[in-house]
């Protein structure tokens, strides 16, 4: 299946309707992006279940300063509207696979329970 195009209007919708998302924040004058669409495309192409999506940073300067984004390409990945993996600079074809291998198999119920107890520790002051 082809990335489906991120907008400011159909992002959020985007990571609310679908339970895994990887995102590719990118540039057209960007060298190291141009070089890993080709990756990214190969691998979305195996991955049906998975919603591959670019966002033009150029064109989406909004979402690309919401997300903080200041090195592209960044690929993030959402799994049930969390975000699990963020990070700038393209990966070589076996090690994206592996990547997403690792997100697939990650239990959602511990990685959500880590995140309650983190949240309860900064709101009761305890680290």
């Amino acid at each position: 299946m082809a990335a489906v195009a991120l907008t400011k209007d159909n992002f959020e919708q985007t990571i609310k309707d679908n339970t895994f998302v990887i995102v590719d924040f990118w540039a057209p004058w960007c060298g190291p992006c141009r070089n890993f669409a080709p990756v990214y495309d190969k691998v979305s192409a195996d991955h049906a279940d998975i919603v591959f999506g670019k966002v033009n940073t150029e064109e989406e300067q909004d979402l690309a300063a919401h997300f903080q984004i200041r090195s592209i390409p960044t690929l993030m990945i959402f799994r049930d509207q969390v975000i699990i993996f963020a990070q700038p600079g393209a990966l070589p074809e076996q090690s994206f696979r592996q990547l997403l291998a690792k997100a697939q198999d990650l239990n959602m119920d511990e990685v959500r329970s880590q995140i309650a107890e983190q949240q309860a520790g900064t709101t009761t002051g305890t680290a």
